[in-house]
């Protein structure tokens, strides 16, 4: 039976080399501090050792087997003492200081990868999870580049010349010291691969149970209201449940592991210790030989049990490094320039076809349409009938898998790709504010707006109300625009999208929330100058009465395109009115 089977060792994703690939290629942004964490080690290697050479001196000197003053040995002590200090306090420094700037840096890079990545359709993975994965596990594997694989080569070092020193006094000893590193070295491989499985484990129930906590804080108002308290509190107990099962699982083969080490290390100690304790009874050893004797023991064994703490510090940043690699496993959308189509432009579907799986079906399904520069279109359609997918493709957020979708103006005409996302604004439904002052949410729309600029936004978006609030423009909000009714927060949204200032404007229930006054006068101020193709998805008929086409998509893959005043159900697949109403 192999030896995986026995401890029922589970394959990776990945295999060592492709992780040690990535590892590498994440070790580029952070050579400086790892560079200066290792020549911080090698020196407090260099002192360590003067320590030790330093208490033998001062002892056989205090003994008279050593010429020298006293005082002056206990100087150089002191010395290498405040050496020591010294090089503590850089150390502490320069982890806490550039460990927290490359922490951040690696925490940008992997937002950047996971916001220029395609979307798949559907969120593999809950956020909660994702959030879990940039804190923990980025902060696993900068330590492991920045302070654990620089403290590795210190920690050798200091094997080495300790072995050196003692070898030079006593070549049986230093031999006998080491002997237990191939039983080491041969027991470390089982141990990696078992405790990457357990490893894994723990760190999934950690990310789920982060996710719970974190869906629980986002709806805690729909569980009060169902009274769903009980259920939450039980499921977050299963789970924690579930991580406490397996963190036990994995200390308690740690213990074992450890107390198997650990029994070889203490062995090996006491047979230097009556080696020694025999040489100076036979007068072939000193004093102050016996205890730099000891000193060197521990000098090695010190760096020995480190390298065994540095199996489960390479676990973990295997299993870190392997869910990180998993964020990453989606392709990037195309890179480049924005390509501005212009100030007037339109955009046109030929016998588009969509579906997220074969199992489901198709949702989009040969769908041609054209919504003309200048033109406001409503799209209607019953809840899963495919209007949020046609949004997502007319985004380029998904790719048509029959068919294509082209923007075009008076000169030319291009196939729609993610580049040209720059020509749209978008407003989805519901509340969408960030956190923070109205200011910061009005300049996504556009990060050099003047006040002007975002009064007359305000203004046309019908979000006079700031104008009035005590604090204005810097006004703040709480997460998803706490502290403003939907009304409020879904105009200052619009005013978002008015300072983006794009030729074709995509609005999605983006009025859902207004009373009938307002949403007119916030219609009319957004279509007064007929400049923009304006597309509303809307169950509203107030909206509909401002557009000049419709197009409807029915669940039955039936799309119907149509004048609004003579809207009704239509039996065939797309019908084309070319006479488009003027706006009212």
């Amino acid at each position: 039976m192999k030896v995986k089977e026995i401890f029922k060792i589970q394959d990776s994703a990945y295999s060592a080399k492709t992780i040690l690939r990535w590892l590498w290629r994440a070790w580029r942004g952070n050579r400086f501090q790892a560079v200066l964490n290792a020549v911080i080690g090698l020196l407090m290697v260099v002192v360590s050792l003067a320590q030790v050479w330093a208490v033998q001196h001062a002892i056989d000197v205090a003994v008279g087997s050593t010429k020298g003053s006293i005082y002056g040995a206990v100087a150089l002590m002191g010395i290498l003492i405040l050496c020591d200090y010294a090089l503590n306090i850089s150390n502490i420094w320069v982890k806490n200081i550039l460990g927290i700037k490359a922490q951040n840096r690696m925490q940008q890079q992997m937002l950047d990868r996971i916001l220029r990545s395609e979307w798949q359709g559907k969120d593999k993975k809950h956020s909660g999870d994702i959030l879990n994965r940039l804190e923990t596990d980025v902060n696993n594997v900068v330590g492991f580049l920045t302070e654990t694989i620089p403290n590795t080569l210190s920690v050798l070092a200091l094997f080495v010349g300790a072995f050196c020193y003692l070898f030079s006094m006593d070549k049986v000893l230093a031999l006998i010291t080491v002997a237990i590193l191939p039983l080491f070295i041969g027991f470390s491989k089982i141990y990696i691969g078992k405790m990457r499985q357990l490893t894994r484990q723990v760190r999934n129930s950690d990310s789920k149970i982060q996710s719970l906590l974190q869906e629980t804080v986002q709806n805690k108002t729909l569980i009060k209201t169902l009274e769903g308290d009980d259920v939450v509190i039980n499921r977050l107990g299963d789970t924690q449940s579930e991580l406490r099962h397996r963190v036990v699982k994995r200390t308690a083969f740690s213990v074992f592991s450890n107390l198997t080490v650990n029994f070889g290390f203490a062995l090996g100690y006491l047979i230097a210790f009556l080696w020694a304790a025999l040489r100076m009874s036979q007068h072939t050893l000193t004093f102050g030989g016996m205890t730099a004797f000891l000193q060197l023991v521990n000098r090695i064994q010190g760096p020995a049990r480190n390298l065994t703490k540095l199996i489960p510090a390479f676990v973990s940043v295997f299993t870190a490094a392997e869910r990180l690699m998993e964020l990453e496993e989606d392709p990037l959308e195309e890179q480049g320039e924005p390509m501005d189509m212009g100030p007037s432009c339109g955009v046109r579907l030929e016998d588009v076809s969509y579906a997220y799986d074969q199992a489901e079906g198709t949702v989009i399904d040969h769908l041609t349409f054209d919504f003309k520069p200048g033109t406001c279109t409503a799209i209607l359609g019953e809840t899963g009938a495919g209007k949020t997918t046609l949004v997502r493709l007319l985004l380029s957020l998904i790719h048509p898998q029959r068919g294509k979708i082209e923007i075009y103006n008076e000169r030319e005409s291009k196939v729609l790709t993610p580049l040209m996302r720059c020509n749209f604004v978008y407003v989805p439904q519901g509340n969408t504010l960030l956190s923070g002052t109205i200011r910061d949410n009005l300049r996504l729309g556009k990060l050099d707006a003047t006040e002007d600029e975002m009064n007359e936004a305000l203004r046309l978006s019908c979000a006079d109300f700031v104008f009035d609030l005590p604090q204005g423009l810097d006004s703040l909000c709480t997460e998803h625009g706490g502290g403003l009714s939907e009304g409020q927060a879904q105009r200052i949204s619009i005013a978002r999208a008015l300072l983006r200032n794009r030729s074709i404007m995509l609005f999605d229930e983006a009025t859902s929330a207004l009373d009938q006054e307002t949403e007119r006068h916030l219609l009319q101020n957004i279509l007064e100058h007929h400049q923009k193709t304006v597309i509303f998805i809307t169950h509203r008929p107030a909206v509909v009465e401002y557009c000049d086409q419709t197009l409807k998509i029915e669940k039955n893959e039936t799309c119907h395109f149509q004048d609004p005043a003579t809207f009704h159900t239509l039996n065939s697949s797309i019908k084309h009115d070319d006479t488009f109403k003027e706006h009212k």
